[in-house]
């Protein structure tokens, strides 16, 4: 008897749960959320003005130090409607001010997670997939460091699925242990990997979300273009992405090349010196607090900088920053060497920098109130003059004139602002891809003035970013958001769509941009006007940059 109570009990709470089960996935569907079903598990997440967004899926997980692991399943529905944790890191961003914010988020090693913005997950349409890649070098930053990165409304006015990923960075996405037994044999390229581990989970749930596998854009800015040049160049990511955009991403030590062996070997050598952990007991570094390890591998950096003589990738003295490390197998060849990967030859490619880059940044932006009624707009020409004197001495006049030949209807004193440090190496890496003979490279420069607080700003690095994403409403602090603004979003972030949609990123309301050769330099200058000219600035680069061959 007490078995047949038992039994009936049993079948009774299992009825009960299922019809539980169904009626919490019929609330969890209702106005303003969504489901929608992935490998591991359904995600609950949320619906705004018409477009599905997910935030914070895990994509794998990984222990300190070792290779990404695919997620367990999950039972029910995971909410999916904050961010996830972002990885560990000690990096100030410079420009954490108010033309670049974003939230404020933990930190913890469980930080292997991405967000997705669709505009269905119902319709059955074949949408482009477009990966963001954060920048902050391989060191810093996150998936949402910046709201510039929320991709809600490029996903709206494009019709894309937009991705952003998390992965390690740091120490902790590229400690070289690989001297220390085979379960470390890919740590210096963990982050690299983590990286391919998302592309992995969008190649498998791209359709469950309104967008096709098989057209994947991978597109990032200045780290996070290093990423897609890296990820160009590495063997596993091949076939999981068809189509890749750097934009402000060409350093050399950090992207274009990345760190031998030996340079990182070395810091994971002395980073267990610093820790006084042996061989034998690899495992305290599972337990130790994370600053406890930043500590000590940037003290094993500086050491190593100063033992192997290495240059600083900012070209500022002796120096060593994270990177991954070109090891022979997991990343087998330069990115951006004596030539484009062979494994790339097929990845269109868009790529390009901004006017004015780092120069205003770190020129003028340690003192904005300061910059805002003392700048190029302010001086008088006898200043302006005086200025370009002490910055380039006696070459201020081949400069002035090359600068003028350029851009002829810009202010002479931005030629004290005007980048060749990303410039060149751009048009180097676009030539070495234009070489290949493969499918197209494109070119491009952002020149737009940003207006706010007297225009002292000019095009600095990650100002272009709201335009791609086309999230002004979101960072209006940076660019006043004016119908001049507004234009030239729609302009770029249509022309970044359509080469995710086709490889190709002409549209109607743009000159016609050709691909990019050496024998045309040909560039499209993203302005209030835009227009593609053919090698314009390439004496100025010389004269900037004598030791970039492009």
């Amino acid at each position: 008897m007490r078995s047949t109570r038992t039994a009936a009990l049993a079948l009774a709470m299992a009825i009960f749960a299922a019809a539980a089960q169904a009626e919490n996935d019929t609330l969890l569907a209702g106005p303003g959320v969504a489901i929608a079903q992935t490998e591991n598990g359904k995600v609950q997440g949320f619906v705004r003005d018409g477009i599905f967004t997910y935030r914070g899926i895990p994509y794998a997980t990984a222990a300190r130090f070792h290779d990404p692991k695919p997620v367990s399943d999950w039972g029910g529905t995971r909410p999916a409607m904050t961010y996830g944790d972002i990885c560990p890191q000690t990096a100030v961003n410079p420009l954490r001010n108010f033309m670049f914010s974003g939230p404020h988020l933990t930190q913890s090693d469980d930080c292997l997670n991405l967000n997705v913005w669709t505009p269905s997950i119902s319709d059955e349409q074949k949408r482009p997939v477009m990966v963001w890649l954060h920048g902050g070098g391989f060191s810093g930053g996150s998936s949402i460091e910046s709201y510039a990165y929320d991709g809600e409304n490029l996903s709206r006015t494009g019709d894309v699925v937009v991705v952003s990923v998390n992965h390690r960075l740091n120490v902790m996405g590229h400690l070289d242990l690989s001297a220390y037994g085979e379960e470390y044999a890919r740590s210096a390229n963990a982050g690299v990997e983590d990286l391919v581990a998302a592309l992995e989970w969008v190649e498998a749930n791209a359709a469950s979300f309104g967008g096709d596998p098989e057209n994947v854009t991978i597109f990032g800015e200045s780290g996070g273009g290093a990423k897609v040049l890296t990820l160009m160049a590495t063997p596993a990511a091949e076939g999981l992405f068809d189509k890749a955009i750097v934009e402000s991403g060409t350093v050399v030590g950090m992207g274009m090349t990345l760190l031998p062996p030996a340079a990182t070997k070395r810091v994971g050598e002395l980073t267990l010196e610093n820790l006084e952990i042996g061989a034998n007991n690899l495992q305290k570094l599972n337990t130790l607090p994370y600053q406890a390890i930043a500590e000590a591998s940037q003290k094993a950096l500086d050491q190593t900088a100063q033992e192997q003589q290495i240059q600083s990738v900012m070209g500022m003295g002796i120096g060593l920053a994270w990177a991954p490390s070109t090891d022979g197998s997991y990343i087998p060849a330069e990115p951006v060497g004596e030539g484009f990967p062979g494994l790339a030859k097929d990845i269109p490619l868009l790529i390009g920098s901004n006017m004015t880059e780092w120069n205003t940044v770190f020129s003028l932006f340690g003192d904005i109130y300061g910059a805002q009624t003392d700048n190029r707009n302010t001086w008088f020409a006898e200043q302006i003059a005086e200025k370009l004197q002490a910055q380039y001495g006696d070459a201020t006049g081949a400069v002035t004139a090359a600068f003028a030949s350029a851009y002829p209807d810009r202010n002479p004193a931005d030629a004290l602002y005007v980048d060749s440090f990303l410039r060149a190496p751009t048009l180097k890496t676009a030539s070495l891809k234009a070489d290949q003979g493969g499918v197209p490279v494109y070119n491009y420069l952002f020149a737009w003035d940003t207006p706010v607080l007297g225009g002292f700003a000019m095009s600095y690095h990650t100002s272009e970013i709201p335009f791609v994403m086309n999230s002004l409403t979101l960072t209006e602090t940076a660019h006043g958001n004016g119908d001049e603004a507004r234009a030239l979003a729609n302009k770029m972030s249509g022309a970044w769509v359509a080469f995710a949609r086709t490889g190709n990123p002409n549209v109607s309301d743009l000159p016609d941009w050709p691909a990019y050769t050496r024998a045309n330099g040909a560039t499209m200058i993203f302005s209030n006007q835009p227009e593609v000219r053919e090698h314009h600035d390439a004496d100025l680069m010389q004269l900037l940059n004598p030791a970039t061959e492009f």
